[in-house]
């Protein structure tokens, strides 16, 4: 018996030996394939960007995602930074001769889109052509095809053009069912993060600040679409807001396309316009095989340095993750480029919700810090809202784009009561020794007595007062100005700008530029970007486990998978929270 066992237990470690060493040969392989020498680009090719990947702020580094692969079953994503990059290189890159927008469905934030499209209508400008085809084009895709010169849809394809919406999901009546009482705290009329735990619909005033904030990202971006198209906004607003695009001829007919034709006829019209026959066979290079090519143009060899800190995702205390903004890590990149000599200024690229208040304001000290000594600059993307205003609001200049989601000042807790889910649900009970009153304070197995509701609501008031004063002093206001655009309200770009929340219209590119103006190295620098990223054999070991529970729920899951995640947030969410109404997604 005891041989048995010793057999089984050789077995059982042999084949995990057996698969780690295979695990770590794949991965050798793979890294070795993607990272192979830059990539020769033949004479008249075109650029064929996709973009049907999640896009984030910075390239992941993962090899597999080079070769358009995930692993552990986690979707893979492409970094605005390598996208934008490539484009400009395309321009300067004598052997490409265009750019193919082969687009459906685009995953990406209204900025992060803004950002690309500047870059294409960059592009044009050295005479290449962009050429767009679709079958099912959703609205952010034709946002971006809109610049092209030819915009093919399939005969039998659709396009979105029907305005933009935003759902919120409640959960009262769920909490309801589960006999679970959220004791909610917060201040200000338009703080809607808690809505969804107590309401079954949208309050008035958050009813009013959506509509207000959507409209405006709507009403920006027929303008800039009528002005690429040569309509007017009143044209593109009746087709819009009537649904008068249902069909593909349709879509010509109101002058949203150039041509009503198929994958080959687009393919057939960039190779006339490359110079190539039409039996030849039209080199489309992908964005991942791209991004490995040589860059003609010289880099900079200056020791001058610009940091560029990008801050992505949740806001959260301690260390974090790669998908979110962990305190300590980011007040340690500051101190990083804050220490540096060679660093010149900072521009600190926020794309966030929001999230801890504590974590917010630890931040918001190590900006001060680093302001004592050279210029911060603040870069908002999609989203810079609740707590990730509350680390823009302290630089010396905010730079937004037009269709960015800001503002939403304002602070909220929630204490769940889950006394009646564990009894009546579960069968559990609680009880309880205590040397005070109220030494188990906070506890979720209770209903909170009224004592001590006004300690934690005494807590929220004064750090919204802390986060007024502190916003008022960062934007050259006084606290009762400055409350005027707070209570938690949300502003679009452009609304936040008629407000004084926001200084510049602009990207990423504009911030970097006012940076280095601001020092005097306008064209004597070089970027440096932190915090520094794991690599992937760090990433992948060291999250291993996280990995493959995710892929395992997501694939249980399937179209369920989000509600999970929104759970998950909530699970994670410590302490107040300076945070966007929750989970806001524009489509």
């Amino acid at each position: 018996m005891l041989n048995f066992l010793k057999y089984v237990l050789a077995t059982i470690l042999g084949l995990f030996v057996f698969f780690f060493l295979g695990v770590l040969i794949m991965v050798g392989i793979v890294a070795s394939t993607a990272s192979k020498g830059e990539v020769t680009i033949a004479e008249n090719s075109v650029l064929e960007l996709k973009l049907d990947k999640q896009i984030t702020e910075r390239d992941p580094s993962n090899p597999f995602n080079e070769l358009g692969l995930s692993y552990f079953g986690v979707s893979s994503s492409d970094g605005l930074d390598q996208i934008k990059a490539s484009i400009r290189k395309a321009k300067n890159d004598e052997n490409v001769k265009g750019i193919f927008l082969n687009m459906r469905f685009v995953d990406a934030g209204m900025a992060k889109l803004e950002e690309i499209r500047d870059e294409l209508i960059d592009f044009k400008k050295s005479g290449k052509f962009v050429v767009s085809y679709g079958d099912m084009t959703n609205e952010k895709a034709y946002y971006l095809s809109s610049v092209a010169d030819k915009i093919y849809l399939n005969p039998m394809g659709t396009l979105e053009f029907n305005g933009i919406s935003s759902e919120v999901f409640f959960f009262k009546g769920t909490l309801e069912k589960l006999d679970i009482k959220p004791t909610i705290f917060k201040v200000g009329e338009f703080k809607s993060a808690v809505e969804p735990f107590f309401l079954d619909k949208m309050s008035e005033a958050n009813r009013e600040q959506m509509n207000s904030f959507l409209n405006s990202i709507n009403d920006y971006q027929l303008r800039k679409i009528a002005e690429a198209r040569g309509k007017t906004y009143e044209e593109l607003k009746n087709v819009s807001d009537n649904v008068l695009v249902r069909e593909a001829e349709d879509a010509k007919k109101y002058g949203l396309v150039t041509d009503i034709g198929y994958y080959d006829e687009a393919i057939d019209y960039m190779k006339e316009q490359a110079g190539i026959e039409k039996d030849k066979k039209l080199q489309l290079v992908s964005l991942a095989k791209y991004k490995k090519a040589a860059d003609t143009e010289k880099g900079s060899t200056s020791k001058n340095r610009i940091a560029v800190i990008y801050a992505e995702g949740d806001i959260v205390d301690g260390e974090g993750d790669e998908d979110n903004i962990g305190s300590m890590r980011y007040a340690e990149a500051l101190r990083n480029a804050r220490q540096d000599e060679n660093v010149k200024a900072v521009v600190l690229r926020i794309s966030s919700p929001g999230g801890s208040a504590l974590a917010s304001d630890v931040m918001w000290r190590e900006i001060q810090e680093t302001r004592k000594v050279k210029p911060v600059i603040a870069s908002m993307s999609d989203m810079a809202a609740s707590g990730g205003y509350y680390m823009a609001m302290g630089c010396d200049t905010i730079v937004a784009h037009p269709n960015t989601i800001t503002g939403s000042i304002g602070v909220f807790g929630i204490v769940p009561n889950m006394e009646g889910f564990l009894k009546n649900k579960m069968g559990i009970t609680v009880d309880r020794v205590s040397t005070g009153k109220h030494s188990d304070m906070p506890t979720v197995t209770r209903a909170m007595t009224q004592f001590e509701q006004d300690i934690v609501q005494r807590e929220i008031n004064k750090i919204y007062e802390v986060f007024t004063q502190k916003a008022a002093d960062g934007r050259g206001m006084t606290q009762d100005e400055l409350k005027q655009y707070a209570s938690g309200r949300v502003w679009s770009g452009i609304e936040a700008k008629e407000r004084n929340l926001v200084d510049v219209h602009g990207g990423l590119e504009k911030a970097i530029e006012i940076a280095a103006a601001r020092v005097g190295i306008a064209d004597d620098y070089r970027l440096k970007e932190l915090p520094r990223r794991k690599s992937f054999v760090e990433e992948m070991f060291g999250d291993a486990g996280a990995q493959v529970r995710q892929s395992a729920v997501k694939a249980e899951l399937g179209e369920l998978y989000p509600f999970y995640q929104m759970y998950k947030k909530v699970e994670n969410m410590q302490g107040i929270q300076a945070r966007m109404p929750y989970e806001l997604s524009i489509q």
